[in-house]
């Protein structure tokens, strides 16, 4: 069975989260994705506890499944002189420096496409072209001044980060839809996404409620701005979400916990109605939630057709008989032992999609990359000695 991006190799000069995750999803649709790093290696690899091994953290394992790790020293010229040989194997380049570091190393876009003028090159980049354009930037960064952080939180509360890195992985998403756009469409070029411009795009419909009412929304904590109720409640023993997101639904809600005549009520009628009076609403529901546990609403919901679920740790979602079933946990024989994975969620008959090789160890295929280029091995052990490039030696 075919790969959509069979074929396409990747150099990969990214490093923690956005970058990476962009480079993974490329690596599932069949990429032949090679990772370019320093000495010292991507710096997440350093992001632990927890690690599997030196070099290995649990972080850096989530996001670099299905690479080839390459050690090059940039600074040097020798360094440089392999991946101006590499990039004419290379259909795409991703990169996410900060500003003016890929310049320096002789790896931005006007450089390399001298040597190969059809690459693809995606900069993902805190601010992009513009006056904030030398600020370094990290996802916290971007939420921040996206407003996203300004609208997550309690009301009372101070504004809170995701608990995920959300505006790194979007810009993933983003730059593996652009890249895979050029690619099939036979363009090249160059392609930029700051982390800024994709952090406000997840605004939506907070920032459609802004345009129309010319209101700043507030932070409103699990809940939802103009859909009531549609939040977190507390029963007697945790917590689950409801979710009426109609008042179709709302009317079988109503039956569903034996108060029918909520469903009748002027207040609280239709989905206006709703959030019009949604303290008090919420207040009926709360007392009400709070006599009986999460499973006995939950399946209650459930039954009767009502959006709810339990708010799981991640000890219950992995243990959860449906997670269980659709096989989301894979596990795969790395460099330092077994290593557990995320499997991709895009399913499907027509095509392969998944590449679940282990991460890489820190250099572990730059020989196998050199000798392909034409180095012998006393290039290679000549490029070794000068510190140019680096291998992977297993653990004892």
């Amino acid at each position: 069975m075919s790969r959509p991006l069979s074929g396409v190799r990747v150099l990969d000069f990214t490093a923690a989260m956005a970058g990476p995750f962009a480079t993974m999803l490329l690596a599932d649709l069949g990429a032949d994705v090679i990772k370019i790093e320093p000495p010292e290696g991507d710096h997440a690899r350093d992001w632990g506890p927890p690690s599997y091994g030196e070099k290995y953290s649990a972080y850096f394992a989530s996001v670099n499944r299905g690479k080839k790790s390459v050690v090059l020293d940039l600074k040097r010229s020798e360094g440089r002189e392999v991946v101006y040989r590499l990039v004419k194997t290379a259909r795409v380049v991703v990169e996410n420096f900060r500003p003016g570091v890929a310049e320096k190393l002789g790896v931005d876009y006007n450089t390399l496409k001298r040597h190969n003028p059809n690459i693809v090159y995606c900069s993902i980049s805190g601010f992009g072209e513009g006056p904030y354009r030398e600020l370094p930037a990290y996802d916290l960064v971007a939420l921040a001044m996206s407003g996203l952080m300004d609208l997550t939180g309690e009301p009372d509360g101070p504004p809170v980060k995701f608990a995920v890195p959300i505006t790194d992985i979007a810009a993933g998403f983003y730059c593996a839809l652009a890249v895979t756009a050029a690619v099939l469409s036979n363009l090249h070029g160059f392609i930029e996404i700051p982390l800024i411009e994709v952090a406000v795009s997840l605004l939506t419909h907070q920032a459609g409620y802004y345009f129309a009412s010319g209101e700043v929304p507030r932070r409103m904590g699990s809940a939802h701005p103009t859909i009531v109720p549609y939040q977190a409640f507390k029963a007697k023993d945790g917590y689950f979400i409801l979710a009426v997101g109609s008042d179709h639904i709302w009317r079988r809600f109503c039956d569903a916990i034996g108060r029918p005549d909520l469903a009748e009520d002027p207040r609280f009628k239709t989905n206006t109605d709703r959030v019009r009076n949604r303290e008090l609403l919420v207040k009926i529901l709360e007392q009400l939630f709070a006599d009986r546990e999460v499973s006995y609403w939950v399946k209650l919901l459930w039954s009767s057709g009502v959006p709810a679920a339990p708010v799981y740790n991640l000890a219950q979602v992995f243990s959860d008989p449906h997670m269980l079933y659709r096989g989301v946990v894979i596990e795969r024989r790395g460099p330092h032992g077994v290593v557990k994975m995320l499997r991709s969620p895009i399913n499907t008959h027509s095509m392969e999609v998944g590449n679940y090789t282990p991460p890489p160890a820190l250099g572990q295929h730059t020989e196998e990359v050199l000798r392909e280029l034409g180095y012998t091995d006393d290039d290679i052990k000549t490029l070794a000695e000068k510190g140019v490039i680096a291998t992977h030696k297993p653990p004892p």
